[in-house]
């Protein structure tokens, strides 16, 4: 199962339009994982994770190899795609995802404090990101 899916550059445009508040300039989406957090690249060629549960944007690999290495083992699976969630939505649930959806709980675990696999539900990407944005916005 492919833990990463790609977007168009319009979709993480209108996705990233309520994540405003942090600063984004010089940092382009390049993939996503399954629940929707997003991999930038800089113009330096050092990478960023946006951790749309936490609300954090954060500068985490210095270079592609170096992401590459720890997206390949699975602890870097379970930590930044949370490939273990994302493989129990869709083996456990068959919950199967569309070319434009990630997956996501429904409230989101920032509200209830659950990560229950039981909760998780498929929403577009855009919806996704546009409501943890503007939750994170109004949390902050």
């Amino acid at each position: 199962m492919e833990l990463t899916k790609r977007f168009t550059d319009e979709q993480y445009a209108q996705a990233l339009s309520s994540w405003d508040w942090l600063d984004l300039t010089g940092r382009t989406p390049r993939f996503a994982s399954l629940f929707g957090d997003l991999f930038l690249e800089d113009e330096q060629g050092a990478w960023w994770h946006l951790d749309t549960f936490e609300g954090r944007l954060d500068r985490r690999w210095p270079d592609a190899a170096t992401l590459t290495a720890e997206l390949n083992t699975e602890e870097g699976q379970d930590r930044f795609l949370l490939g273990a969630l994302a493989m129990a939505a869709f083996h456990r649930r068959g919950l199967e995802l569309g070319p434009d959806e990630v997956y996501a709980w429904a409230p989101p675990p920032m509200i209830t404090g659950s990560f229950a696999v039981d909760e998780i539900q498929v929403f577009t990407f855009v919806a996704v990101l546009t409501i943890m944005g503007q939750t994170h916005r109004q949390l902050g």
